[in-house]
Order: C-alpha cells, then sequence, then structure tokens
C-alpha cells in the first residue's frame, strides 16, 4: 500500500536510509540523522512536498519523497526526488510504483519538472529513472568524496507538465492532505 508518510514512520525510513549512508555512494549523507532527525525531516518536508510510503503488513519497506530543487522563488515549479527501498525488497517493482505516485502528486500540486541527482555510475538507478521518461540533463564530474573516492553526479529531468505562462502557485502538499485529494488520490492507486 502506498499512502503519506506521518511522523511515526521516522523509525522505518531511518532504519532504510541507515544501511545507504554506511555502505554506499547512493547518498553523500555520512553521518546516520538518528531517528528524531528524521522524524523532523518527515515533518518539515511534508508542509511543501510531498513524502510516501510503501506499506506491508504494517511494515515500511520504502520511502520516497520530495524537495526544493534550489531556494530561489523562480524554481518553485522544479523539484528534486528521492526514494529509498529496503534492501530485503528490492526488485519487486517497488520503487518503480512508489516513485510513479510520487511523480503524480508533484503534478496535482502543478509542479511541472522532477529533478533526480544520481551518484555515477549508479546502473539500477540510472535505468529506473530512464523507465519512467527522466532524460539525462548533466553531469557534475567528481562532485563529492565518500568512501575513499571522488564521485561523478548525474542529472536527470523528467517534465511533468508543460510549464505554463504565466505560472499557477504551486499547491503546497500539506494544503492537498488537508482537502483529502491526496487521501482520495492514493486511494485510487
Amino acid at each position: 500500500m502506498i499512502r503519506i508518510a506521518h511522523e511515526a514512520d521516522a523509525a522505518a525510513c531511518h532504519a532504510i536510509y541507515a544501511p545507504v549512508i554506511e555502505r554506499s555512494a547512493i547518498t553523500f549523507e555520512t553521518e546516520l540523522p538518528g531517528v528524531e532527525a528524521m522524524r523532523g525531516r518527515i515533518a518539515a518536508r511534508m508542509a511543501s512536498h510531498p513524502w510516501l510510503v510503501w506499506e506491508e503488513n504494517g511494515t515500511v519497506l520504502a520511502y520516497a519523497y520530495a524537495g526544493r530543487f534550489r531556494e530561489r522563488a523562480a524554481y518553485d515549479w522544479v523539484a528534486e526526488t528521492s526514494i529509498y527501498v529496503h534492501e530485503d525488497a528490492r526488485r519487486r517493482g517497488i520503487a518503480r510504483r512508489l516513485y510513479g505516485a510520487l511523480l503524480d502528486a508533484m503534478r496535482l500540486q502543478g509542479i511541472n519538472q522532477a529533478v533526480g541527482v544520481i551518484t555515477l555510475p549508479g546502473d539500477t538507478s540510472v535505468a529506473m529513472h530512464a523507465s519512467m521518461g527522466f532524460t539525462p540533463a548533466g553531469v557534475w564530474p567528481s562532485a563529492g568524496y565518500k568512501l575513499g573516492r571522488w564521485w561523478d553526479v548525474g542529472v536527470w529531468s523528467l517534465f511533468l507538465s508543460a510549464p505554463e505562462n504565466p505560472p499557477s502557485p504551486v499547491v503546497p502538499f500539506a494544503t492537498l492532505v488537508a482537502s483529502g485529494r491526496m487521501q482520495a488520490f492514493l486511494a485510487e492507486r
């Protein structure tokens, strides 16, 4: 089941994220944030952008979220996306379905472009983004140092809708949730 995250999911999200921090360069975060910090991230992010989880039998197996691409107001219609799947739940199609729901939630908000930032080579992430319609938008060479080496970072983008001129304001995610539109949307999936 795909549902809206809540602060009580912090421990499960942290458990999914911890091995990614400790054993990979998928994220450039190098220190475990802790459950309370994760709780704060969920609460802060969901005011403006979606944070969704995949739950089976009461257990969160994956989470995906969007956030501001850059702080300047002119970038309001672009959001950076992230997804993390528990090690034991990979290769089951969860990522594609959860990421699709995230992108659709962003469309409901009026966000017109999603940006995925991938540590290279990142073959699995690259393939998933390509399958979702993302196209390469550039590479930042030697952008991050982790696990004893420098890593390149690729940027992929996907237009969720044609940019309007002038654009309508982006609907904050909390507003979609409060109106019930987001819950109804997820119930249809």
